[in-house]
Formats: C-alpha cells, structure tokens, sequence
C-alpha cells in the first residue's frame, strides 16, 4: 500500500531521476564519480518528503541521514537496504493508523447525524455535533466498520457518560453495527466520547481502539423585555430575563466595569435576574454579551460559540435630586479593621468638600438618622477625584436606600455602596438525593449531594470545594443568608475532607468523606454443607438434607458487594443459630455478631476498605458449636441459621435471610411389639380345610421398616415391613380345649392409622410364616392393639 502511495505521489520516480541527474553531474572529465553535496541536494528533498509521506517519524530522522551517508560515500548496495527499511517503517505506521471505523450515525428523535458530514473542530480535533432537548437524550448509534471482520466484532466500551440499553450488535454478518443508548446529564458533562475496540487479527498484540469525540449542542435563547426603561444614577434595578434554557447561561457575580450601565446576571428560584447600575445620564445603551455554558454552531455550522448574540437596550438615566457621587469599591466589609482603622475609598471630587475633615453618613435625607459610616477626606487626587478613609460601622444594602454625605445634619451629596458583614459559614447542611436537609455533612465517594451553606454575606463569597466538581442546577440558591451548591464527589476520591475555601483560603468548614455503609442483599453470602457453595438467599424454606451434615460453612463473595454503578461498602453481619432435635426441643444456641465482609479490590475503593476488621477465609459452625456436632445430630434435627446486617451499622433497614436444614431420612428400623388378636390363618398342606381363627391374643415381636414420606418432615407412611415372630394364643381367652398355643417365624406387612396424636392405634396385619411346632407354611391376616406412649 505504501509502495503504491509513493508511486501515486511520484516520489519514487522523482528520486531516480534526481538521482541519475545528480550522478551524471558529479562525473570528472574521465568519466569517474566524484561526490558533491550541491548535486545531492535534490536527492535529499526527494528522500525527505517520502519519509515524511509515510508516516513514521523515526523513519525521517534515523533513516534518512543513514542514507545520506551511504549515498555520500558511493554504498549504493547498502542505500537499497536503507530504502527498503524506509518502506517498512512508513508500512508499519500505516498499518497501525488503520481506523476501525468507516462511517459513524447517531439518531435522535427525527434527526440524524453522521460522522462523515456532521462534525467539527474543537481544539483541532473532530467532533461529531449533535443537537439534543434533554439532559437524558435517547439515541440510535449505527456504526459502518472499515472491514468486516466477523470473528473479531467491534465492542463499545462502557461510559460514566451514558447508559447502553441495547448492546452493540452486528447487523447483516457485520456490515454494519447497531446500538441503543441513553445519555446522562447532558448539559454538564465534558469531553463526551464513544470508544471502540476490536481484537487484533496478531495472536499477542494489543487490541486496536478508536475513539469518536461527540459534541451535544443546543439551542439557547434569550430575552429581555424590561416593562419600565427609566433608571437613576446611583441606583440599582434588577429586570428578569427570559431563556428556553436558563441552565445553559452562564452566571457572573462580578459587577461589569468601565460601561455606561454596569450590569451582572445570576440566577433566584430558577429565574434569570439581571442586575443594571447606571453610571452617566442621559439616554443610554446597554449592551449585554451573555455566555452559555454549552456551546453552539454557527456559521452553517462550522464553527463553535459560547457567546451568544448581543442584547442591546436604551435606557433613560436620569440625577437624583442632589448629586451622586460615586465611588471606586461597590463592596465594603464590616469588620475591627474596617470599623477602627478604615477603608480607603476613591470619591468623586464634590467641589465643596474641605480636606482634613470628617463627614457623616447616613440611611436618610432627613436629620436623625442612623450612623452608618464616617469619610474623612485626605487629599485631591489628579483625576477630580478625593482620596478618603471610609470607617462603616452598620450594614447597608444598595437595594435598600441612598446614602447622604451630611454636614452639620445637612445632607451634601448621595452615594450608594452595599456594608456587609465579613463572610462567615455557621451551619453546613447536606441534602442526600431522595432525603432532607441534614446537619450530618457525611458524603460518599461518587455521590451528588446538595451543600447549603448558612450565615452572612454568603452571596460574596466565592466558595469552591477541594477536588470536587460543581454542577450547575436550577435549584442553586444564592442569598446573602445561605447559598446552595450542587456538588459531585469523585468516586476516586482519597480525602477524608473536602474543604471548603473562600477565594482561595479555607473557610473551617468541611465535609467529612465516609466510605459507603449500606445493606446489600445477602447474595454474596455463600453456604455449604455436604454440595458446592450455594447463595443462602436461593435456599427459601426447609432444606431436607438425607445425608451425614459434616459441617455447614459460610462463605463470603467480597467480588459481589460493589458494582461500577452501585457502591454499599462493608457489611456488618450478625449470625443467629440453634439447633433443635425431632420433637423441636432447644439443643444449643449461639450468636455470632461483629461479622465484618469488605469488598475486594475489584471495587474503586477496594483499597480505603481494608482494616483488621475485614472477614478473612470462611466460618464453620462446628467451631461455633459447644455441645453437640453437626455429625452427631439424629435423624430429623433441624440447624436454624439467621443471616441478618447489624442494624446498628446502618441508618436504613437491613436484610434478614433464615436457613433451615432438617436431617432427612427415608427409612426408620426398629423393634416392635404388639398384640395381634383375632388373626385368620390359612395352613399350607394341612388337614385342617378352610381358615383358622383365633379367640385369643397373641404376641409378636417384630423387626419392622418404617417408610417417611419424602414430601413432609417427619412423617411416616402409613405402612410398615418386618420380621419376627408371633406367638399365637398367648392369652387364651377360649374355654376350647382344642385351641392351642403356637410359635411362628413371620414376615408381615402392617397397615397403620395415620393418625399421630391418637394413644390406641389398631393395625393390620397381612404376612405369612412358619410354624415351628407343626412344620407348616401358613398365611394370616388380622387386626392388632397398638399403644403410643
């Protein structure tokens, strides 16, 4: 490819003949080769521009003065070495440069932007523009690969900016790739780009990236209708301003200087207010250059701008009854200094003032009113204008009144200037999302909360938070009284306090940095008993377990508790167990509190977890349990086991997971005796005909089976399998003579009421035998007498 592009640009013939022309001209009168640098000077340039047409740098500042050398001392062997490196080199950086994709198209709503038509340069690098109407916008992502490769698909790689709904997907065998994504906070997110990757086709190289920058734009306008244009000097009026957007205008607490009308914006309640200060009189124009936060295209969308178009407005500036005097500082500080030693102040000459004199300054016109500061004049300045100590010893707001320079009571002149107190936090609240003003100021790493800051002059204040963002908001508030802020913990963050400064020096007020402390389900908890680890949060009900429970081990998944969108931080744990034996008697009884599970170092902040407190390897109940072993529990025992957080540990409810396993078994042996009465009995190869009865009660010791049902705890099926023997006619209540007393080996099967809770049962019997004293086979059936003690 490199080869052809040299030959398309006419480097590679340009280089022979310059080479040829420079050799025949560096020949003597005798036909020898004599070097001359003049004569491969074109040799050069040509060699130049080729390493700089293929690419690589290293290839134009190694290679190329390699060849020189070569070509200068006549190794022309060697100068096709040199060029042949060259060409690899400049293949190399080809390759390498390949973009991964061919064409980029992002839709939202009804429009559709492509990267091949629609982008622009910001800072000198492409951005692909789009325009949105909500912070949250939905779009379409197709993307156009550079090759089709369908064994090594392109892959998005996932964003704090945005949300993937759906998954990027190769649409006809990977023509071309379809996405599904929801952006995030529009309006204040920066640097917004799309990344792909591909696996490299080389087993044991990188994969290959690219990366798109985006650009959202929206379109912000903004108004000014003021109903009343008359204004005073000295005076300031505040107008309300009108924006489809108002948080994409950007805020100035900074008074304008210089202007026939000073001017500044901020924001009350969610409404744009501009501030106007008049400083000539007459009629004049006041020109308003706003800024947005977001920018926009103009120039056929060719070019980005922050500014938006002037706003031009005539006002009618007109004298106060006596003359204004203005002043070089708008904003005095009430403090010892300024109360004992004054401020100095640059005032407007007043023509009748006398040097070395103090001046009383005061709320009203009229006489009595309330000291509000003292002006001692010191000295005339060039510029007609008096060099003064001001010393303030009340509060003032321009909104509020005037202030009259009286002498003698007698009110010479007016000025205006705000007095406020020296800016002081007293009470920092935060607001969690979802939750109330609280003075508790614990924040979490990669939270967003509200911070109100009270006390006084707080809307001079120029507070900023130690390495945290702040984000515009609608709901800012911003008073002399308190002010709110939107701030964004980063969740990288390795402070245990933001500080909060004022223009630079702290201000004593901080946020303490708490590790995130919430309930997580209980998924990472792990349990096993004689099978692999299962979640104790699947196992829901009694768990029948027909085996020998050797142990039952906790396991913890510290991997499970933190995500990339979801931060709970250590889990604090309490196990609750008893054991109970088959009649649900209490066998033993422990607790086990203080059980403390810390993510791993797969999450952010894996590493600020990590104390001596954290949970190291698995519990195994039978180091918990004193009396009796998980092994030497009988049949249908039950091992209660209560998961639960430790809800002293949170300010929200925990999660409860109980584990109940019984101690199955399908088969119960034992001896039983029981009383047989009225058996009918069938003799094989007798002489008697027909059936047998017996008038008397007889006895019989078996070896009996008994069969659980599989689907209830501790319940036995109605039936029964044995072996044993039977002695017939045991209690002889017969006067018969002929009845008489017999002993057999019997294998029966005994039908039982299902009843539990009844103390006389009557079974059947069903079986057959042999009996010992006759040599005879024989069949029988009969009832019986049970007695359940």
């Amino acid at each position: 490819m490199v080869l052809v592009r040299l030959q398309k640009a006419g480097l590679i013939q340009r280089y022979n003949l310059a080479y040829t022309a420079a050799a025949e001209s560096s020949k003597d009168r005798t036909g020898k080769y004599k070097p001359s640098r003049k004569n491969h000077t074109q040799v050069f340039g040509w060699l130049c521009q080729g390493c700089t047409f293929a690419g690589p740098s290293w290839g134009s500042e190694v290679l190329f003065p390699l060849f020189a050398v070569l070509h200068l001392f006549r190794f022309r062997s060697l100068c096709a070495l040199a060029t042949s490196l060259l060409l690899l080199c400049a293949f190399t950086a080809t390759a390498q440069n390949t973009p991964l994709i061919r064409d980029l198209s992002l839709r939202t709503d009804t429009m559709r932007y492509q990267l091949s038509r629609n982008t622009v340069l910001v800072q000198n690098e492409p951005n692909l523009y789009f325009y949105y109407r909500q912070d949250d916008e939905t779009a379409e992502l197709l993307v156009y690969p550079q090759q089709v490769k369908p064994n090594a698909p392109l892959r998005l790689v996932r964003s704090a900016d945005f949300s993937l709904l759906d998954s990027l997907t190769a649409i006809e065998g990977g023509q071309y790739y379809r996405a599904k994504l929801r952006f995030k906070d529009l309006g204040a997110t920066r640097y917004l780009r799309l990344t792909f990757r591909q696996p490299s086709d080389s087993v044991g190289h990188p994969a290959l990236t690219q990366t798109v920058n985006l650009l959202p734009v929206t379109r912000t306008t903004l108004e000014f209708k003021p109903t009343d244009t008359e204004l005073f000097i000295g005076e300031e009026k505040v107008f309300t301003l009108t924006s489809n957007y108002p948080k994409n205008i950007r805020l100035s607490s900074e008074w304008t200087k210089g202007q026939d009308i000073d001017y500044r914006l901020d924001q009350e309640n969610g409404a744009l207010r501009l501030h106007v200060l008049p400083n000539a009189l007459g009629t004049r124009l006041l020109t308003m250059r706003a800024q947005t936060e977001r920018a926009f295209l103009i120039d056929n969308n060719r070019r980005v701008s922050f500014a938006l178009p002037p706003i031009r407005q005539e006002f009618t500036v007109k004298a106060s009854r006596l003359r204004f005097l203005s002043v070089d500082k708008k904003e005095i500080t009430l403090d010892d200094a300024s109360r004992r030693k004054g401020v100095e102040l640059i005032l407007d000459n007043g023509r009748t003032f006398d040097l070395k004199k103090t001046y009383r300054i005061e709320d009203q016109e009229e006489a009595g009113g309330g000291l509000v500061a003292e002006l001692f004049t010191r000295q005339y300045l060039t510029n007609d204008r008096v060099l003064c100590w001001l010393r303030v010893y009340n509060t003032h707001r321009q909104t509020d009144s005037y202030l009259y320079i009286k002498e003698n009571d007698q009110a010479k002149y007016i000025t205006n200037f705000n007095i406020s107190p020296k800016i002081s936090i007293n009470t920092v609240s935060v607001r969690h999302r979802g939750g109330d003003w609280s003075t508790n100021t614990n924040v979490n790493p990669g939270e967003t909360v509200d911070v109100r800051l009270e006390g006084e002059s707080l809307s001079r204040g120029r507070f900023h938070f130690e390495d945290v963002r702040i984000i515009p908001s609608d709901s800012s508030i911003r008073t002399d009284a308190s002010v709110v802020y939107r701030v964004q913990v980063p969740i990288t963050i390795d402070k245990k306090r933001i500080t909060i400064f004022n223009a630079g020096q702290p201000t004593g007020q901080s946020l303490p940095v708490r590790e995130f402390q919430r309930p997580h389900p209980l998924d990472f908890v792990a349990v096993t008993f004689g099978e692999a680890p299962r979640p104790v949060t699947r196992l829901n009900g009694p768990v029948l377990y027909d085996k020998t429970i050797r142990d039952v081990v906790f396991s913890f998944n510290a991997g499970a508790i933190d995500s990339e969108q979801q931060l709970y931080g250590k889990q604090y744990l309490t196990f609750d167990i008893r054991t109970q034996n088959a009649k649900g008697e209490l066998i033993e009884m422990r607790t086990v509190d203080n059980i403390v599970v810390c993510p791993d170092g797969n999450s952010v902040r894996g590493a600020f977890y990590q104390d001596k407190q954290c949970q190291v390897g698995n519990i195994s109940l039978n180091n918990l349990l004193g009396y009796r072993k998980t092994y030497d529990l009988d049949d249908w025992s039950k091992i209660l086991i209560t998961v639960r957080h430790t809800q002293a540990q949170y300010q929200e409810p925990g999660f409860t997971q109980q584990l109940e396993l019984v101690l199955q078994r399908r088969v119960k042996f034992d001896i039983d005796i029981s009383f047989p009465a009225g058996l009918l009995t069938k003799q094989i190869n007798s002489d008697v005909k027909g059936y047998n009865s017996f008038n008397g009660i007889s006895l019989a010791t078996l070896a009996q089976f008994s069969f659980y049902n599989p689907n209830k705890i501790n319940k036995l099926r109605p039936y029964k399998v044995g072996a044993g023997f039977v002695a017939f006619n045991a209690f002889n209540l017969s006067q018969d003579a002929s009845v008489s007393r017999e002993l057999g080996i019997v294998v029966l099967g005994s039908v039982y009421p299902t009843r539990s809770d009844a103390k006389f049962t009557f079974p059947l019997y069903l079986g057959g035998g042999f009996l010992l004293n006759k040599q005879k086979m024989f069949f029988m059936l009969g009832p019986g007498i049970g007695i359940r003690l």
